[in-house]
């Protein structure tokens, strides 16, 4: 929509409230509200200030007046909200320079999508994540000086055929969550739900289904779009899951590992790149891409311990990302191989359907950041004819200790993804896409607030373990 469409879509849905989001350094939707008087075509020309300061890794309390600039595109109505609520996603600006706030990570998506352009490699990058998510009937959990705990609990979790009294046992076991039928997958209706949804959101969806792991494990796929845009659509994806489950007196979680002894949560992102209209990816060479795609696929491989930092977020991450689980751990490339880190779909020989699909991210990520690493990873590989090597075409679960030896890994933790950041950057700076200074807020909150924090707290099976000692 136009500013002037958006006043009139307002006025014919009999909007009373207008909320304002934007998504924070970590990657989480931020909001405010504006009565609808205050929705004026100068709102999308002069924005409306907040507190910067307030945000998670953001400006320092002498400097923070920040202000939010309303995207029309964007403009949605809540379905969740009593009062008729419009919603639109906004970018951040410095009120006193108005350019683009460079800790904005919607912003960082819009710089990569313009270094993609003036590359002259393609005009557009099509992204298609499979962000995963866990129904859960309850959750709980705490941490202080004399105590820590969390319980989690679902209907469909295996750990309660057990239970005494009205007990109807049909629930998936431990990696036997893909994909019977209901009684056994007892969230279709849900799970259709939010589909729904998304779908009167202007979202297209493909498919949902559970996903490997009991209790509750689902998946819902989109639409390929371009980068800012599927990250838009996936903050909706996620606002969507979240409040439809609390309808239902339920709550979700897209943590990596909720559950211990089962699968994870990730994210298979599915990534392509096209000029003029065509697939860039496509051609002769192994599994019928070009050698363009196989130069995309060494970037991403040459530069995976620095995207993890983006891509895998979390000290949850890395719990995720063990071998056993259907995690890929090693940086290896693959036609249909789903345990290699990147895999060339075969599902189509359409040269419209040829594109990489990068199975190591999970969804705790920031999208816009996410996405946008991965698009500059792969251009410098590109740019600079990185070869990814020979593919590997077998079970790579299964390899000898000696040959699994010889291929890269993802890094094994949150530290040790930061550190590769640290020390491999330079290809994220081109085209001014991320800054220095993103790159040094983003790798001191989580040492300080993640790594850190984490490290210097006992861990309740540390009891178990060792308090005997």
């Amino acid at each position: 929509m136009t500013p002037r469409e958006v006043l009139d879509f307002a006025k014919k849905n009999k909007v009373e409230v207008v909320d304002l989001r934007f998504v924070d350094l970590l990657g989480t939707w931020q909001h405010f509200s504006i009565p609808v008087s205050e929705l004026t075509l100068d709102l999308f020309k002069d924005g409306s200030g907040f507190d910067g300061s307030s945000i998670r890794g953001w400006k320092m309390i002498q400097n923070s007046d920040m202000l939010v600039i309303p995207d029309p595109n964007t403009a949605r109505l809540d379905p969740f909200t009593e009062i008729p609520t419009l919603s639109m996603i906004c970018n951040v600006e410095d009120p006193i320079t108005r350019s683009v706030y460079e800790r904005d990570p919607r912003g960082v998506a819009q710089r990569a999508e313009q270094y993609l352009k003036s590359t002259k490699i393609g005009d557009v990058s099509y992204w298609g994540p499979e962000a995963e998510f866990f129904i859960f009937d309850h959750a709980s959990y705490d941490q202080n000086a004399h105590s820590g705990f969390y319980f989690i609990d679902s209907e469909e979790g295996i750990w309660n055929s057990g239970k005494e009294g009205h007990n109807l046992g049909s629930r998936p076991r431990h990696k036997e969550g893909y994909f019977p039928v209901a009684p056994t997958d007892s969230q279709q209706d849900i799970r259709s739900e939010m589909v729904q949804e998304m779908v009167k959101a202007g979202i297209p969806v493909e498919k949902h289904h559970h996903e490997v792991a009991t209790a509750g494990q689902g998946e819902i796929d989109l639409r390929f779009d371009s980068l800012v845009n599927m990250a838009d659509k996936m903050l909706m994806y996620k606002y969507i899951v979240k409040n439809v489950a609390r309808r239902h007196n339920k709550t979700v979680t897209f943590m990596p590992k909720p559950v211990f002894g089962d699968n994870g949560s990730g994210m298979h992102t599915h990534q392509s790149i096209w000029k003029d209209g065509k697939p860039t990816f496509a051609g002769k060479e192994y599994a019928g891409v070009s050698q363009t795609c196989l130069y995309y696929i060494g970037g991403i491989l040459k530069h995976a311990a620095a995207i993890a930092a983006f891509t895998n977020p979390t000290t949850n991450s890395y719990k995720r990302l063990t071998p056993g689980f259907e995690a890929p751990v090693l940086l290896a490339y693959s036609s249909r191989n789903r345990s290699a880190g990147i895999r060339i779909p075969m599902y189509s020989p359409s040269p419209k359907a040829k594109r990489i699909e990068v199975r190591f991210p999970d969804p705790s990520c920031n999208m816009y950041l996410a996405f946008s690493a991965m698009l500059m990873a792969g251009l410098d590989g590109i740019q600079n004819k990185i070869d990814p090597g020979e593919p590997m075409d077998k079970n790579l679960y299964d390899l000898e200790p000696e040959e699994a030896a010889n291929i890269p890994t993802l890094p094994g933790s949150l530290e040790q993804a930061l550190s590769g950041l640290e020390a491999d950057h330079e290809f994220l700076l081109k085209g001014g896409v991320f800054s220095e200074d993103l790159i040094e807020a983003w790798i001191n909150y989580k040492r300080a607030n993640e790594v850190d924090a984490i490290r210097v707290r006992p861990h309740p099976y540390e009891f178990f373990l060792y308090y005997d000692v």
